[in-house]
């Protein structure tokens, strides 16, 4: 088998992931703030660009991959369901904080798209950011932006969101893991909430939740947008 054959096989992406995956996480014991995704994505990005290897070779073996991030979704309702009782004790107040930080996500884009003279194109593409790619991706594809930038636009998010948001958070002595699991969930969806699991069960379901009903209540606030770029 030639190198052509062998990079147009689904073995050939999923070994190039799994081996960037693997080499990131080694980087990241030693810089813990550097996200393994963050590393893993730049690396296979980089190796693509410079040996000429068209995406679509790779993406055979990716989508394999990505089937599994259905599993891996589902079974975020493991610990949703195991600190049920205290997401129902504050339901209340967490629903609130979603729909805020959902409405200040939208209209922080908005503002920055238009403080840096950005299109209408880009603005649509850039507003559902913050929700879970499948979500984003849609309302994007439903308001007229480009699918493809709001893709990059979400997966970025949700990685600063992991790299950085709990340092900020702490950083303004925000220490309730209840609040932390929230901010980071409806801000930075699955990512970040990955990223919570690892240190605390708490956390980590606070920001499941929140990611679920942020892609719900985002996506009922773009019904009024939607009618009002239609019309």
């Amino acid at each position: 088998m030639n190198m052509h054959e062998w990079i147009n096989q689904p073995l050939f992406g999923i070994t190039l992931s799994v081996m960037a995956y693997s080499g990131a996480q080694l980087v990241h014991r030693r810089w813990r703030w550097l996200h393994p995704l963050f590393l893993c994505s730049g690396f296979i990005i980089l190796l693509l660009l410079s040996f000429h290897i068209p995406y679509e070779a790779y993406k055979i073996g990716g989508d394999v991959i990505t089937l599994l991030l259905g599993p891996a979704t589902v079974a975020l309702g493991v610990p949703i369901y195991k600190n049920f009782g205290l997401i129902k004790k504050h339901i209340t107040s967490i629903l609130i904080a979603i729909t805020v930080g959902s409405l200040t996500s939208i209209v922080s884009a908005a503002v920055l798209v238009a403080f840096l003279g950005g299109s209408r194109e880009i603005l649509l593409s850039m507003l559902p950011k913050s929700v879970s790619s499948p979500i984003a991706i849609e309302i994007s594809r439903q308001l007229g932006g480009f699918p493809e930038l709001t893709a990059v636009l979400t997966v970025l998010t949700g990685l600063f969101g992991s790299m950085f948001g709990k340092k900020l958070l702490t950083t303004f002595r925000l220490k309730n893991e209840i609040a932390i699991g929230i901010a980071i969930g409806t801000s930075a969806h699955g990512i970040g909430t990955a990223r919570l699991l690892r240190d605390s069960e708490i956390q980590g379901s606070m920001s499941g939740f929140a990611m679920g009903v942020a892609g719900i209540i985002t996506s009922i606030l773009f019904i009024p947008i939607y009618w009002w770029f239609a019309y």
